[in-house]
């Protein structure tokens, strides 16, 4: 098949992941007779650097000519004092959440699952990693990160409004149920009933769509005590839905279940099969150019690129076994060796998941 994908690579770490990602897929497009076309644009804040904008009109225009996008990583040098005062830039997460809403992709998919082979490295219990593979599909377009902002005065009162509509819950509550029927037919859904009136709406609409999908078990929690129960069970969650801010914290707490935050990718969909792929990690622009992020997350997050946009489920089995496998022979960049394991570069541990592209799809359980 033929299929145009657009890289925008971003800031810190983001371009030389994205670089060894691209080699990835075009190693696994010539492996299986594919023609993917590249096209790479600025974004974040290096594209405020040259143009003033984290999202340039250029960049928007280059992902509508395109069938799947591809995200480096956002975020300028650590300290954020260039984004306060009266001459402040444009935040670089504001070209990240600009991308969303052009693209009106409202259903995040972020799949975690716990590694054996990485289990001794976690903090938590072995036996309570066992088994974990939890999808967590984070509402992305409301809430309060798309809410009504003011900051009164001079700053010394400032608020954010948490907003939702019954449409909004609606689709993504729907993406998570039709998640679940692929895997174990369960959803937990995610709120603060006891206290937020979004939440209470949140609530009542997922218990009025019970009636018309009884063949998958839904249940509530309250975000707080689901923040807990994540840790002391994580195995009993399928797929777990929640809105945007919830949904945000709450993958990031759940990294330390797969390892590191680096291992987690992320899918962000709309309707139809265009979507925006990206790993969950930040910048890290502390060691931007030393060849030692861990690549997992954007790695993975293009295989579901093509599982998802361009429907080659093949290929992304391939891709993710083939991380797997290094994982599996010792593969560790410096965010999962545990004590005692000798760490590798980015680019050594991409040419170990190269090789392993060269052998036949299987479990490592096999």
């Amino acid at each position: 098949m033929k299929a145009t994908i657009a890289l925008l690579p971003g800031d810190g770490i983001g371009p030389e992941i994205v670089a060894i990602t691209r080699a990835l897929l075009e190693t696994l497009a010539a492996n299986y007779g594919h023609q993917f076309t590249f096209r790479e644009a600025l974004y974040g804040d290096v594209a405020t650097d040259a143009t003033g904008d984290p999202l340039p009109p250029e960049t928007i225009k280059l992902c509508e000519e395109s069938d799947a996008v591809l995200l480096g990583a956002v975020g300028g040098p650590a300290g954020g004092s260039q984004w306060s005062g009266a001459k402040a830039r444009p935040r670089p997460e504001q070209g990240l959440l600009n991308l969303r809403a052009h693209f009106k992709v409202f259903a995040n998919l972020r799949p975690v699952k716990a590694y054996p082979m990485l289990a001794s490295g976690s903090p938590l219990r072995p036996e309570l990693l066992h088994g974990v593979d939890i999808l967590f599909v984070r509402e992305l377009t409301g809430g309060a990160y798309f809410g009504e902002k003011h900051e009164q005065g001079d700053g010394d009162v400032a608020w954010d409004t948490m907003i939702y509509t019954v449409p909004e819950v609606q689709r993504v509550v729907e993406v998570a149920l039709n998640a679940a029927r692929g895997r174990r037919h369960h959803v937990t859904s995610i709120d603060k009933a006891n206290v937020l009136a979004s939440s209470r709406l949140w609530r009542r609409t997922v218990d009025e769509m019970k009636p018309a999908n009884t063949d998958v078990t839904i249940e509530h929690a309250l975000v707080d005590s689901f923040a807990m129960q994540m840790l002391r069970a994580p195995n009993r969650y399928d797929v777990v839905v929640a809105e945007n801010m919830f949904g945000d914290i709450l993958t990031d707490e759940s990294a330390v279940l797969a390892g590191s935050l680096g291992m987690l990718p992320s899918a962000s969909l709309g309707v139809g099969t265009f979507g925006v792929y990206e790993p969950i990690h930040g910048s890290a622009p502390d060691i931007a150019g030393r060849g030692i992020a861990n690549p997992c997350g954007t790695i993975l997050s293009a295989a579901m690129l093509l599982r998802h946009s361009l429907k080659l489920e093949t290929e992304a089995t391939a891709l993710e076994k083939a991380v797997e496998r290094v994982l599996e022979k010792g593969g560790r960049t410096a965010d999962i060796a545990a004590p005692g394991e000798t760490p590798i570069g980015s680019s050594l541990f991409a040419d170990m998941v190269k090789s392993e592209l060269a052998k036949p799809v299987k479990s490592i359980d096999e």
